[in-house]
């Protein structure tokens, strides 16, 4: 659900895919699920596209230089517009980074981390520890409340440590959010104006990019859990020093009270961005549990009962952070492909059908 850019510099990913002979050109062979396909940018990295309440607008995060950004700001849209010679609007300070935005019901304002309060500028972004591929934690990200024009009218979070990666329930009456706040990176829910925070998850370990069912009943998460002694040490050695290492992930579902946790997936390198199917029996998310090089990242379907398997998308280089709109029509996501050979990951929105 964040380090979009550091996924990409890690991989190299480039657009190289086949395209198939057909009327969109942008969707590939076996892409059944896209009815239509739209590209929305056409430069730098953009993701976590998250649809308004009447999905009439989504609010995402960018750092196109050419949208006068330095690192990850946040922009809104309409929900039919593209950008290829106009720049959307950004709604965060302009300052800091920030990462994970999400609307709250009354679609007026938003939500989403950012660490500006401890310095106007861009945090360093460290890509590897010891040779390994690692991701920061920044303990400067609180969760702020933006009105559409901009202004900071609340701040949800004042604790030590990191505190970002937070999403509303569909109900509107819950946040669930990721935090360092006990010393370990732990699911947290709290209601819609920041009071009656409950720690769920407990094991040690990454757990992060929590989503709601459509019903507000459940959660989907990614979480890194190390189990021998070396993995325990060198996460908690890494974690000290404010960073995490993602390449091996796994997804994670319970109640969203923390109850009934259960595994749902067990396929090995990194399964993560999941959300659920706007049934509420599927999960949709990112993997690259097929490739022997660390990419290609592909979306895949699986039933939260963890059957029935099913690869969705069919990229050669790498397609994530998939969010459905709210009436289950359109799906918006990231990839790599149509990007003439950059390291560019755009937005794209799909005409969804089962």
């Amino acid at each position: 659900m964040k380090q979009l850019s550091l996924i990409i510099i890690l991989f190299g990913l480039f657009s190289c895919q086949t395209k198939v002979e057909n009327s969109n050109p942008l969707i590939f062979e076996d892409e059944v699920n896209f009815k239509t396909l739209r590209q929305v940018t056409f430069g730098g990295d953009n993701a976590e596209a998250y649809w308004s309440f009447d999905d009439k607008q989504l609010v995402f995060q960018s750092n196109n230089n050419s949208w006068n950004v330095e690192c990850d700001q946040m922009f809104l849209m309409d929900a039919d517009q593209t950008f290829k010679n106009n720049d959307p609007k950004m709604i965060s300070t302009g300052l800091g980074r920030t990462t994970c935005s999400y609307f709250l019901p009354d679609n007026e304002h938003i939500l989403y981390a950012s660490t500006h309060e401890d310095s106007e500028n861009c945090p360093e972004v460290p890509l590897r520890k010891e040779g390994k591929y690692v991701w920061p934690i920044y303990d400067s990200f609180d969760i702020y409340v933006s009105d559409l024009n901009g202004k900071i009218t609340n701040k949800l979070t004042d604790q030590v440590g990191y505190d970002a990666e937070a999403t509303v329930s569909p109900v509107g009456d819950k946040i669930v959010f990721t935090s360092t706040r006990n010393g370990d990176l732990d699911l947290y829910t709290m209601n819609i104006d920041g009071s009656d925070v409950k720690q769920i998850t407990f094991d040690l370990g990454y757990d992060g990019g929590a989503f709601f069912s459509p019903d507000g009943s459940k959660l989907i998460f990614r979480s890194s859990r190390p189990k021998t002694d070396k993995e325990i040490e060198e996460y908690k050695s890494l974690l000290e020093q404010g960073l995490v290492q993602p390449t091996n992930m796994e997804l994670y579902i319970c109640n969203s009270d923390g109850s009934e946790l259960r595994q749902l997936t067990d396929l090995g390198n990194a399964n993560w961005s999941p959300v659920f199917h706007p049934s509420g029996e599927k999960i949709l998310f990112s993997s690259n549990f097929e490739a022997e090089r660390g990419f290609p990242f592909n979306l895949y379907m699986i039933d939260i009962d963890g059957k029935n398997l099913k690869r969705v998308t069919h990229s050669e280089t790498f397609d994530a952070f998939p969010v459905f709109s709210r009436d289950g029509k359109k799906l918006a996501f990231s990839s790599n492909r149509n990007n003439n050979g950059t390291r560019d990951t755009n937005l794209f929105i799909a005409e969804w059908q089962d």
